[in-house]
């Protein structure tokens, strides 16, 4: 247990100070798809000096439609996200929506998420502080950035200071997003390793006839805004085709477009 605990604080530290990707599908459509993003984007962010987190989702319980595709379920998820950690050899990351999937989750990846729509659910906050591993708490889409410290607090109340903040962008109807960039500096404020949640933040929730839409042209430039300010951690869903993607397809970056893409972010790092 001792030596579990010093590898999660080695690893927050290497996120505290070096930059840092979180990448992959939206959700997990095959084992052989995973397998192969992971692989490919571990080979991209190694060549550029940037640690690489494999993300994906088991389970997308948030879907605009009741049909829409979920993932492989729980027990297949997880069998396939620790295959990716395995063989691989990345860290992996990936959201869960109840506080009884806390536990089981923690054994198999690095990193625990909890979504948007949930980071003030008190119990889910305190059963994933309880695992002592990496909590990674995405913004609420109706909270700034300085609302941000109560659902740290709650992490943190379990005795677990591994938190990161991740910023998606504030919904005021209409189908739309808005990124106010001042919710950046509130997040910095409170001391956690804030990142860049790039194609969430291009969503167009429900904006697409029981699914949401997306404007994906856009995603790169909040990367370079949120460079220029001191962000070294980045969130970006990736897919070969995303026009096939079985979710999120509308704003995420093409696979073929990554290399590119992260030259030109690295460019933005500022001293």
């Amino acid at each position: 247990m001792c030596d579990l605990i010093l590898f999660f604080m080695e690893l927050f530290e290497q996120i505290k100070s070096n930059p840092f990707i979180i990448s992959g599908p939206c959700v997990i459509e095959s084992e052989a798809m995973v397998l192969d993003l992971a692989e490919r984007l571990k080979k991209i962010a190694d060549s550029m000096g940037l640690i690489y987190i494999f993300k994906a989702s088991f389970d997308k319980a948030n879907r605009t439609s009741v049909d829409s595709f979920r993932g492989l379920g729980f027990e297949e998820g997880l069998r396939i996200l620790e295959k990716v950690r395995k063989e691989i050899g990345v860290y992996v990351l990936t959201d869960i929506h109840e506080s009884s999937q806390a536990k089981p989750v923690a054994e198999v990846v690095d990193i625990l998420q909890i979504p948007a729509f949930l980071c003030r659910q008190t119990d889910l906050l305190v059963e994933s502080g309880k695992t002592g591993k990496i909590i990674n708490i995405k913004k609420a889409q109706f909270l700034s950035g300085n609302d941000m410290i109560y659902p740290c607090q709650k992490v943190a109340s379990t005795g677990n200071n591994k938190i990161m903040l991740t910023e998606r962008g504030n919904m005021y109807g209409n189908n739309d997003l808005v990124v106010d960039f001042r919710n950046i500096l509130q997040m910095q404020k409170h001391g956690f390793p804030v990142i860049m949640d790039i194609t969430h933040s291009v969503q167009k929730p429900n904006a697409a006839g029981g699914k949401s839409g997306g404007n994906s042209e856009y995603a790169p430039y909040f990367a370079f805004a949120a460079a220029s300010m001191g962000i070294r951690g980045f969130f970006f869903e990736t897919h070969h085709t995303p026009e096939k993607a079985l979710s999120d397809g509308a704003n995420m970056i093409k696979f073929a477009d990554v290399p590119a893409f992260l030259n030109k972010l690295m460019k933005f790092f500022i001293a």
